[in-house]
């Protein structure tokens, strides 16, 4: 039985069917595949075409790599497991940025949300942006 991941829930362009999240454990399991090596154990009763599908449409919310091997493609995560919820926290919020034109008003309802949840985080993000400002001007931590 496939997890629930429930991180995703919160951004509806990358939420996961059912079938969706037992592809996305099988490629996790096997480190590649193809449709055709999905189908070989039998034990899946949808046809080459839906789990064709289902692999292009993970492919295209960004959670699959994929190469052309003759006429079909081997698929491969681009992400572990523990990656996933970062990899959709940065995407949801890289989406929010673009929508908003990122002014210092889509910033303040960032901090306002995190100090509402937890004064003590600013701090934290403080210290993140800190780092990251150092990392990006090239400093040593």
């Amino acid at each position: 039985m496939p997890k629930d991941f429930p991180f995703l829930r919160s951004n509806p362009g990358a939420q996961l069917g059912p079938l969706e999240q037992k592809m996305l454990e099988e490629v996790w399991s096997r480190g590649s595949v193809t449709v055709r090596e999905l189908l070989a154990d039998g034990k899946r009763r949808q046809a080459y075409t839906t789990i064709m599908t289902t692999l292009d449409r993970l492919f295209k919310k960004g959670l699959l790599l994929r190469v052309a091997e003759g006429k079909a493609f081997r698929y491969s995560p681009c992400c572990t497991r523990e990656e996933l919820p970062r990899l959709v926290a940065v995407t949801g919020i890289r989406q929010w940025i673009e929508s908003a034109q990122a002014s210092s008003l889509s910033l303040s309802y960032f901090v306002e949300a995190i100090s509402a949840h937890d004064a003590r985080l600013l701090d934290q993000l403080r210290a993140l942006v800190e780092r990251k400002r150092r990392e990006l001007n090239g400093e040593e931590p």
